[in-house]
């Protein structure tokens, strides 16, 4: 694979972010980038190990002069959503993404680019290789499965690493400096439905949709955008009250932290409806179209005729599963009182899958800075499929991180941020989940803020990462951890 990214600055971050866009690095599947973590310490003589979970430390020790600095851990999470177009071919576990330079951004082609958070990892290694910086001892972290169930936080255990002062580097706009996170929990429902022949004079019907913006169910979960799942059930759901349609197939979504982007329906329905339906599909996409003509500007609606499936799913599942998604929010349900501006609650209808055993399998994601509304909108979800019928099972969820307004080195960040582009940054917390309340319980005296450049789109095919971002991000980086102070 031709290098692109090399010709861009800074030259030492870029290197490395092009050489992880070459390893494989899904969540819960780490083995290659981790191997690639240990060989890229061994090879640079540097003190390096890693966990049984797979997390990996790699250690600097201080440059000569600066063996009295606090010690400072730079941490960042190693495994990336993998979400890629449906026209896209792509093997996440074998295939190299394939970044791109598009007017300031770099992107990838027709898959999520996993900047998010492999910019932080560059910029790790572009500090562990440095020879003309300054610094204290450096211990860089890096965390498996932060993406899917912050398993690598939840393991990590006390005495790993040493350093009581943390700089997260899984934030995603540039001149911000994070001081706190939402935690956040799963309801997963599983609803079973027998198996049924297709009714006499039904005729079979394929719903798509297609082109949403999708993104962070965490970051973009407030900017409006369209519930793929929530789109296409509507119209199931009017159809159904109008004409009596049964399911076939139902799948939309893929994570539980990404906004569902496409989803698709196999129903059947009485043939003498047939051109009823078609009109009423015309009425809907029309509807939808002026709807989301603002937030979702490329969302696409499609209807086809098709042979019809084996099997359909019984009629009563069938109408609980449309009513059980209709009546489940989704997006936000409370903004903040303590932080205007900021989300505090919300629920990401994430997918509906028909798995094996015959079970239609339902995610969600509920998030909250404040653990009693976290479990109260997990509640809530749950309840609605619970009247469904359904088998409702809760994770065990994670910590927010509280904010410290009055943390060392969120003082020298700001003033090092001040320093360095002559204004203030903003400092909030984030509705998203960051692994540093998992953190605080391990190393409660920990000091940490979040920081980096600017991504857009994560957790989508069209994530993409501001170039003249990254320079200020590193060069903010560099600065603060030149100004450390001693034990």
């Amino acid at each position: 694979m031709k290098n692109i990214l090399t010709e861009l600055s800074p030259k030492e971050i870029w290197a490395h972010f092009e050489d992880i866009c070459k390893v494989p690095r899904p969540s819960k599947k780490e083995n290659q980038i981790i191997e690639f973590l240990l060989n890229f310490g061994k090879a640079n003589n540097l003190e390096t190990k890693r966990d049984e979970i797979g997390n990996v430390l790699i250690k600097k020790p201080a440059t000569p002069g600066k063996e009295k600095l606090k010690t400072i851990v730079l941490q960042s999470h190693m495994d990336m959503v993998c979400e890629k177009n449906t026209s896209t071919l792509h093997d996440f576990e074998k295939d190299p993404i394939i970044p791109w330079i598009d007017n300031g951004w770099v992107k990838a082609k027709g898959t999520t680019l996993g900047a998010d958070d492999g910019i932080g990892m560059a910029a790790e290694m572009a500090l562990l290789t440095s020879t003309d910086i300054e610094h204290g001892p450096i211990e860089c972290l890096f965390t498996v499965d932060e993406e899917t169930g912050l398993s690598g936080a939840f393991a990590l255990q006390p005495g790993f690493f040493e350093g009581n002062i943390l700089l997260n580097l899984d934030s995603e706009d540039e001149g911000e400096i994070f001081i706190g996170c939402a935690g956040g929990i799963d309801t997963i429902a599983n609803l079973s439905f027998t198996e049924e022949p297709v009714p006499t004079n039904h005729f079979a019907l394929r719903i798509d949709v297609k082109g949403l913006l999708g993104g962070h169910s965490g970051d973009e979960i407030n900017k409006g955008r369209g519930n793929s799942n929530k789109i296409l059930n509507r119209f199931l759901w009017q159809i159904n009250k109008k004409y009596g349609i049964r399911i076939a197939d139902f799948n939309g979504g893929n994570l539980r932290n990404a906004i569902p982007r496409e989803a698709y329906a196999i129903i059947t329905i009485p043939s003498k409806f047939k051109e009823n339906v078609r009109v009423d599909f015309n009425i809907y996409t029309a509807d939808m179209e002026h709807v989301w003509e603002i937030y979702e500007p490329k969302l696409k609606i499609s209807l086809e005729s098709i042979e019809n499936p084996p099997f359909v799913m019984g009629k009563m599942t069938s109408d609980n599963l449309m009513n059980a998604i209709y009546a489940c929010p989704h997006g936000v349900f409370s903004m903040s009182s303590r932080m205007p501006g900021m989300v505090e609650t919300s629920n990401n209808l994430a997918s509906v899958k028909m798995i094996d055993g015959n079970k239609i399998e339902i995610t969600t994601s509920q998030r909250s800075d404040l653990d009693s509304e976290k479990y109260n909108i997990a509640q809530m979800v749950g309840s609605v499929f619970t009247l469904a019928g359904a088998q409702i099972e809760h994770s065990d969820g994670y910590p927010g991180w509280s904010p410290n307004p009055n943390s060392e080195i969120l003082t020298i960040a700001v003033n090092s941020y001040k320093k360095l582009f002559g204004k203030e940054p903003v400092v909030r917390s984030i509705h998203a989940g960051l692994e540093c309340g998992l953190f605080l319980e391990k190393y409660p005296n920990m000091d940490m803020v979040s920081f980096g450049p600017t991504l857009r789109d994560v957790h989508s095919p069209d994530e993409r990462i501001n170039i003249e971002t990254v320079e200020k991000f590193w060069n903010h980086l560099v600065d603060v951890i030149q100004n450390i102070p001693e034990n």
